[in-house]
């Protein structure tokens, strides 16, 4: 009698019950997401792979292409665009504020040399939830507070640059400061070489015109700078491919990208202060492309901005060379983009 009561009290109040799709459906996002942030820390013993990308080909790590693991659209030849963010922090603890350097990487069909393609910190952009803002906030609302999160700072990040540039972002990275501090220093410092001096604004060093070697706080420093630069927050980027293309070459010298015990030492270095993204395309699978790489000197470029108005904090994409470049960057045309706007490419080294 008492089971049969039961039942009915539960036919009653059946129609009440909640559906459970809408928490099932949470908890498969839930558990997506997580598979997927495990996946891509997993993902930083190739972030190498990525920098490599940035100008200096490793043939010897050519691995063996599996038939049933293709490239974008399954086209080995396709363009790729690599979307790398190195953001600030104060101290060692989780407090990232702002992407202080935002550099999408593209390398074209023909593979004939890559792009670094520098996106200013205050160039104005729709941010989802924020309306119009600097892109270096997209970091900020993405990554939340107090305790925030690289992965959700890059996803809002790719998602602004995309909408930005109309072009899809294969895979990324994201490194703060103090992981750059680390990573110099374990690869003895990087050669940087500057056209002209910059002495810091944090301190009263001086790094001088030409090339010199510096170490992981000297790294940061110089990065950091742009009150005394003649054009500002656009050198500092400048800046920010010199570094790039002088990491590359101290890592490629000591053989970090072809030797594994190296180049876990060095990955191991940057810890919790990198994140990888590979929901586009692993970044295993970019290697397949640098022994592709006709010339590996990378073109450095600024992106077309209009004058600076009243409010020097935010910058604008030119009205018109602004779109010509994105529809060259979708197009595939950047060589003839640099023929024709030399004055946009910046030296490297």
């Amino acid at each position: 009698m008492i089971e049969d009561d039961l039942r009915a009290a539960f036919a009653r109040h059946e129609p009440l019950t909640p559906s459970t799709g809408p928490l099932r459906a949470a908890i498969d996002r839930l558990a997506a997401r997580r598979r997927r942030r495990r996946q891509r820390f997993q993902a930083a013993g190739v972030t190498l792979a990525l920098l490599a990308a940035l100008g200096v080909g490793v043939p010897q790590l050519r691995p063996e292409q599996p038939a049933e693991d293709p490239l974008p659209s399954g086209q080995p030849a396709d363009s790729l665009n690599v979307l790398l963010v190195g953001v600030d922090g104060f101290g060692e603890e989780p407090q990232y504020r702002l992407a202080d350097s935002i550099l999408l990487v593209h390398i074209p069909a023909d593979r004939s040399r890559p792009y670094l393609i520098s996106l200013p910190r205050d160039l104005e952009v729709s941010v989802p939830g924020r309306g119009i803002d600097k892109i270096n906030t997209a970091f900020f609302d993405g990554a939340g507070q107090p305790r925030p999160d690289l992965d959700a700072g890059y996803d809002l990040t790719r998602q602004v640059v995309a909408g930005l540039t109309g072009v899809r972002v294969d895979a990324g990275a994201v490194l703060t400061f103090a992981g750059l501090r680390r990573i110099t220093d374990a690869v003895d410092g990087v050669e940087v070489c500057l056209p002209n001096e910059v002495r810091s604004w944090h301190s009263r060093r001086t790094f001088p015109a030409g090339c010199q070697r510096l170490d992981g706080a000297a790294s940061v420093e110089l990065l950091r700078q742009r009150r005394y630069l003649p054009d500002g927050a656009f050198d500092r980027d400048r800046n920010a491919q010199r570094y790039a293309a002088g990491l590359i070459r101290r890592a490629v010298a000591q053989d970090v990208l072809s030797n594994p015990v190296r180049l876990t030492a060095l990955l191991s270095a940057a810890g919790k202060d990198l994140t990888v993204d590979d929901d586009g395309v692993p970044l295993t699978k970019l290697l397949r492309v640098l022994p592709e790489l006709k010339s590996v000197d990378p073109v450095g470029l600024s992106l077309p901005v209009g004058p600076l108005t009243g409010n020097v904090q935010r910058v604008r994409l030119d009205p018109k060379q602004g779109p010509a470049f994105f529809a060259a960057l979708g197009e595939d045309r950047l060589a003839q983009w640099v023929a024709q706007h030399p004055e946009q490419a910046n030296a490297v080294r």
